[in-house]
């Protein structure tokens, strides 16, 4: 079966001459075309339905490991798929499992075997299985590899074609301008047959950086997206993207090789799996992270990296300022590309794309409040030598907790409002496992593991959750059973398709407000905030003149609402309103 046309053909041999040099292209593009026939009848009978939208207003990301649930006697990953099909079928439709190959450290992030299921939480077949009820998201984990890899063995070893997998420089080399996501050395020593050789490690020791300039490294990983494609991803994440290519004398962040190889991706998705969206991992200030959607043929996806820490800066200042001025400078992704909205997530909380968005500081005094809800702040090298904050690392739920009340009444409206807002933002919500259970810090994580991020990567016993989710007054059944009703109404309504239009509102300073519409503007709702712990009034004047005299109905409350006549919207602490005009045939 013949997949590559003369167009494709083409475009895959520019993308690789790019790389790799023309005179190689001919050849690779038929090394392409070769892996594409081995894949490609199974594969466009599975991903290829063009009478089927991309996405809408239904798809909600789940953020999980494989093992985040425990019960004696049965592996993880089927654990995790009966508690997925009893208690979120409805509400969530994409399962995105981190990396659940087998793995050396990093919470599954240095990957030994891309092509296997860690036993220790199953088998291809629980993968599977979960994939009969939900949608599935994948992490191609691209740029680096353990260091017990095989892969790495051999290319200790000198053995071909893995001595050239990995990247090993001379020690004294200059490398001051690689922007660095981390303060532990770029290189590490590294035994060789001739000799100590410094190798390339931009994260840690144990995660050896790949090499893309050489092309067994490409074709590798593009038979292991395949091969995830086949074992039913609906998504691949591309982890750390951003620092996979390499050259001296520059940032060896976002290069345009870097770009060129998303391209190609996307191009072999286009020809063998077009339903099939490809989401990079790229925490950058924006207008980076943005670059990876190119001119509409890079990433699908691309992550809100600017939001979690807006969302909270604004939760905790009662302040919208910030966060609303960079929400209405968004412009649309281009056609076919959508953002993906999210709060928490396995890693902390990035504070680099808020470079430009708030002054130095507040990002101070934002951090200083993490660290008194228990938390921590990790940093990272500036091309300048100097040190400045990466991350924030502590669970989302006690983010915004009172210290002294925590899971007050308060305390869960203002987690809530976080994550309502998130939802009715354009894109697409993900959601982290922890903040569906309004999960606390794990401190007992941190000290085993050394990393500040196992403060929010707590692994359950699939009793214990059941049982706080079964009695009703608790914290983590209050949060879970609201936040699910909550992703249950939102599919509803066609205002929230990823497509549909957003305009933010010119609210006070206390509040945040945004108009969606669905793509054929037949339904609209105006998604309100407050973002502060006293009453708020809102009169028409400040609504705009979209409210009229009009009767509005308040999805999330049930409750009808009329403006005009000097009426005015009342607020509660950190509460938020879906408001959906009234036909006039049906007011009051």
């Amino acid at each position: 079966m013949r997949i590559l046309t003369e167009n494709s053909i083409d475009r895959v041999r520019e993308r690789l001459g790019q790389l790799y040099g023309e005179s190689e292209a001919p050849r690779l593009a038929q090394r392409l075309s070769v892996l594409a026939d081995r894949y490609a009848r199974s594969l466009l009978s599975r991903y290829h339905r063009p009478d089927k939208d991309l996405w809408d207003q239904q798809d909600v990301v789940l953020i999980t490991y494989g093992d985040m649930l425990h019960t004696a006697g049965e592996p993880p990953l089927a654990t995790l798929r009966r508690f997925l099909a009893q208690r979120l079928k409805g509400s969530i439709r994409i399962v995105h499992l981190l990396p659940f190959y087998p793995s050396s450290s990093d919470e599954g992030f240095s990957v030994i075997d891309y092509r296997e299921v860690d036993p220790a939480l199953g088998s291809w077949r629980d993968v599977q299985a979960i994939g009969e009820d939900f949608d599935l998201m994948f992490d191609l984990v691209l740029n680096h590899a353990s260091s017990q890899s095989k892969w790495f063995k051999q290319f200790i070893n000198g053995v071909a074609p893995y001595r050239d997998y990995f990247i090993d420089i001379e020690a004294d080399t200059d490398l001051s301008a690689a922007v660095r996501p981390r303060t532990s050395p770029l290189l590490t020593p590294a035994q060789t047959p001739s000799g100590e050789r410094y190798i390339w490690t931009t994260f840690s020791a144990d995660q050896i950086d790949l090499n893309f300039a050489s092309q067994d490294v490409l074709f590798e990983f593009l038979d292991i997206l395949l091969l995830y494609l086949q074992n039913g991803a609906r998504i691949v994440r591309l982890d750390a993207i951003a620092y996979l290519c390499k050259q001296v004398g520059t940032s060896c962040i976002n290069l345009p090789q870097t770009h060129e190889v998303v391209k190609l991706l996307r191009d072999v998705l286009d020809m063998l799996a077009p339903d099939v969206l490809l989401l990079t991992e790229t925490n950058v200030p924006h207008e980076q992270n943005i670059s990876y959607f190119g001119d509409g043929d890079e990433a699908r996806m691309v992550y809100q990296f600017s939001l979690p820490p807006l969302l909270l800066h604004a939760l905790h200042t009662g302040s919208s300022r910030y966060l609303s001025a960079w929400a209405s400078s968004l412009q649309d992704p281009p056609a076919g590309c959508c953002f993906l909205n999210f709060s928490a997530s396995h890693d902390g909380i990035g504070v680099r794309p808020l470079e430009g968005l708030i002054p130095d500081p507040e990002l101070q005094d934002l951090a200083d409040t993490i660290r008194k809800r228990g938390g921590h702040v990790s940093s990272y090298t500036h091309s300048d030598g100097s040190q400045r904050p990466y991350e924030l690392n502590i669970g989302w739920y006690d983010a915004l907790a009172d210290p002294e009340y925590r899971d007050s009444d308060g305390h869960i409206a203002r987690f809530l409002c976080s994550q309502t807002l998130v939802m009715a933002l354009k894109g697409i919500p993900a959601v982290y496992f922890h903040s569906l259970t309004a999960t606390h810090n794990d401190p007992a994580g941190v000290q085993r593991s050394g990393q500040p991020r196992s403060i929010n990567r707590k692994r359950w016993q699939a009793g214990e959750l059941n049982s706080l989710l079964d009695e009703a007054a608790t914290p983590t059944s209050r949060v879970f059973q609201e936040y699910t009703r909550l992703l249950r109404l939102r599919a509803e309504h066609c205002a929230f398709h990823p497509d549909g239009a957003q305009r933010v509102l010119q609210l006070e300073d206390s509040l945040f407000g945004i108009e969606r519409a669905s793509p054929d503007e037949t339904e609209r709702l105006f998604c309100i905030s407050n973002l502060t712990p006293r009453t708020r009034q809102l009169d028409a004047e400040q609504f705009g003149p979209a409210a009229g005299e009009h009767e509005w109905h308040d999805l999330i409350e049930g409750q009808s609402h009329a403006f005009g006549g000097g009426a005015t919207l009342i607020l509660q602490p950190w509460q938020t309103l879906w408001l959906k005009r009234v036909p006039d045939e049906q007011q009051t």
